[in-house]
């Protein structure tokens, strides 16, 4: 069975439900700071020189500034409440991921004997289109997919058919246009770990992949059905 974890390298992350409730929106420091502010200002105008008394508008030049104060604390408090809410989403979002398809950017990859499905996007037409792996060595190996149009390129990896030892390998595409499209590749998701800069997904033949690096998932049509 599949599950969650919790620990990522070195740091750690916890899962919003094994945390410590999380607080709510806190106003009870801006309005204690104003009723504070309020106290002060009416102490002075008690205790004011009655032959020199302060202008009208200064009061209320303080308490502009003063409410000011409060809105920006109110702000700030609201920003990162919703920043706690995206997180805690996206990690039951990346959760729910689990057993599923993905495809995701890829600058590396962790081979097996499995077969690995990849895509492209080019810009331009090719004479020449390569996809070039690297091991831990500097040895490359590349993949010659000949004269693409623009527009989407499908490829596959076959480490058998091509000879490659498992490990984890560099990719990269070049065509002979100059051009190196983003690779991006296939693979069902594992288990998800947390850290402190968000859910990591464990996808079979690629390995560790923050979440954010996630092109596509969903689930796939069934045959027959629209």
């Amino acid at each position: 069975m599949t599950t969650v974890n919790t620990q990522y390298g070195s740091g750690s992350g916890s899962v919003a439900g094994n945390e410590s409730p999380r607080q709510a929106v806190n106003l009870s420091d801006a309005a204690q700071m104003e009723n504070t502010f309020i106290t002060l200002m009416t102490a002075q105008i008690q205790n004011q020189d009655p032959t020199n008394p302060l202008d009208g508008t200064e009061f209320l030049n303080q308490f502009s500034a003063m409410s000011q104060v409060k809105s920006l604390e109110n702000m700030a408090a609201l920003t990162r409440n919703n920043l706690i809410l995206m997180d805690n989403l996206q990690t039951l979002t990346a959760a729910g991921l689990v057993g599923q398809e993905v495809k995701v950017q890829v600058e590396r990859l962790q081979l097996s004997d499995q077969v690995i499905s990849g895509r492209i996007n080019q810009q331009h037409a090719s004479g020449q289109t390569l996809v070039r792996l690297t091991d831990g060595t500097g040895q490359t190996h590349e993949i010659r997919l000949g004269g693409q149009a623009a527009g989407a390129v499908n490829f596959e990896i076959d480490p058998q058919a091509l000879g490659l030892s498992p490990g984890h390998y560099l990719i990269e595409v070049e065509t002979d246009t100059g051009e190196y499209p983003q690779v991006e590749v296939a693979g069902t998701v594992a288990q998800v770990r947390v850290s402190d800069e968000g859910p990591v997904l464990e996808i079979a033949g690629v390995g560790s992949v923050p979440f954010y690096l996630i092109t596509e998932f969903g689930q796939q049509p069934l045959a027959g059905l629209m």
